[in-house]
């Protein structure tokens, strides 16, 4: 099966970019309540993930920092402990579901290593569940 069945494409999900601050980052995630976001460079490359934990460690690591200040820090300063793997496009089924193991969602990028959407695991879990119904 063709792992681009499950693509969510980049136009239908929230990602943040190497651009925004730590404030717009923050706001992003608050507003969509992501614990973990896609980080996509300048030219739309996929960059990492960002999560609430990255976050929490920077503030707690620089708590002389104010919110207000926030508004000045670029993202690129927070460390990334963990990035969620991507795939390419052409990547077998069975290395999406070793991805998805481990993460929830598995970032998809292209030959030129552009981000063109995620696959999440809910996604894979439930068409396994209707096909398995379907047999039964």
């Amino acid at each position: 099966m063709n792992i681009l069945f499950f693509l969510t494409p980049k136009s239908q999900i929230k990602f943040v970019t190497t651009e925004m601050t730590v404030r717009q980052v923050l706001e992003v995630m608050d507003h969509y309540r992501f614990t973990t976001i896609p980080l996509l460079g300048e030219n739309g490359e996929y960059v990492g993930t960002i999560s609430e934990g990255d976050l929490l460690f920077y503030l707690k690591n620089n708590q002389e920092i104010q919110i207000k200040d926030l508004n000045t820090v670029s993202i690129l300063k927070v460390i990334r402990n963990k990035d969620y793997l991507p795939i390419k496009i052409d990547t077998n089924m069975s290395d999406l579901i070793l991805n998805a193991v481990n993460q929830n969602f598995v970032p998809v990028i292209d030959d030129k290593e552009k981000f063109i959407g995620i696959i999440t695991r809910k996604s894979i879990i439930n068409y396994l569940y209707l096909n398995s119904k379907i047999e039964d």
